[in-house]
């Protein structure tokens, strides 16, 4: 039997894993299938009541790929709540009758690049530590570029002239990342489709709107989560400023502690678990140069709704608009819409009107 390995899904980032898994291993790789509403509603029926949002599309991810033949699973785990995914997950799965082999990449909250390499020499004794090494480095600096391309992308692709452009140039830029393995021609790359973005063309006004996005990881870089919220943005007009990427999370956010605690003093003498603390600091950040907020979450999250209050009251104190977004498998897009568009209004007279 052909041994197929699968994934989750969250945002762009199925490119780099998907390189990674397949420079690293001799199988054949198969992200899951694209998000739809039948992923959540598979997760929903088997989850427990109380899991948070992700855990259920991590979970439908999962149903929908061993459905298509995976026979091995890859889970990250870290995290709030997010660390006991994989080990709930697999009990799930292997209740239903599912037979596969299922990887944690990161345990006890942390990633060890050496256990790591283990998992994959494993997968491939004829793995060397050289060609391991050359593909992780790699892949840091396909999601480092990336990252850094969504920066500009965000900024601009709200005022594009030709439909589309944006996301057509990002399409081949992915296919042009995933096409080298030489770090050199990664960072070529990289500069030349930074340049085309920059000069793909927009009618951009000098004073547009700003607003930043906020709040839990998985909603803030998974579009279907968040009902396509950024693209909802861009058709309003609008530059959006997101904080959270994988680069932050994963090789920037241990470094920022002391710079956070210090700017939020004020308000906060320590950390609040997961993203929160993160966002009280975006909060006074963004208050500074931006006509709204915008924050996101999964309904229960413990860590955020432990930080909604101080956010608010930053809010207050900066006088900048803000909105809670709280998703669950029940969520009316048709009432995200509204809300959204009642906040539009409010911060597109509260421009005109300065």
């Amino acid at each position: 039997m052909n041994k197929i390995i699968s994934f989750p899904h969250i945002g762009n980032y199925y490119h780099p894993i998907k390189y990674l898994l397949e420079k690293l291993t001799s199988y054949q790789i198969e992200p899951s299938p694209p998000i739809t509403k039948k992923t959540l509603a598979l997760g929903e029926k088997y989850s427990p009541s109380d899991a948070c949002i992700p855990f259920k599309y991590n979970l439908g991810n999962f149903i929908e790929s061993l459905e298509a033949g995976s026979t091995i699973l890859f889970q990250a785990g870290g995290g709030c709540r997010y660390r006991y995914y994989a080990e709930v997950q697999e009990k799930i799965l292997r209740d239903l009758g599912y037979d596969f082999q299922f990887i944690k990449m990161i345990t006890k909250n942390r990633m060890s690049i050496k256990e790591v390499y283990h998992i994959f020499k494993e997968l491939n004794p004829k793995l060397s530590r050289i060609h391991f090494f050359h593909t992780f480095l790699y892949t840091f600096f396909y999601i480092v570029y990336m990252d850094k391309i969504d920066v500009i992308i965000r900024k601009r692709i709200g005022f594009e002239v030709e439909k589309d452009s944006f996301l057509k140039t990002q399409k081949k830029m992915f296919q042009d990342f995933s096409s080298h393995h030489s770090i050199i021609k990664l960072t070529l790359s990289y500069f030349k489709y930074k340049i085309k973005f920059k000069t793909l063309k927009i009618n951009k006004p000098k004073n547009c709107l700003k607003v930043g996005v906020i709040g839990e990881l998985y909603t803030s870089m998974e579009p279907f989560s968040s009902y396509f919220l950024e693209e909802k943005l861009a058709k309003f007009h609008i530059e959006i400023k997101r904080y959270t990427n994988m680069t932050y999370l994963l090789f920037v956010k241990r470094f920022m502690k002391k710079k956070m605690l210090r700017v939020t003093r004020k308000y906060c003498k320590y950390t609040l678990g997961a993203d929160g603390l993160d966002n009280v600091y975006r909060t006074i950040k963004l208050s500074k140069k931006y006509d709204g907020i915008i924050h996101t979450k999964p309904f229960g999250c413990t860590p955020e709704v432990g930080a909604i209050p101080i956010i608010k009251k930053v809010a207050s104190d900066k006088n900048i608009p803000i909105i809670f977004f709280s998703y669950d498998a029940n969520s009316s897009e048709e009432g995200i819409v509204t809300r959204l568009e009642a906040f539009y209004d409010l911060i597109k007279y509260r421009k005109e009107k300065k």
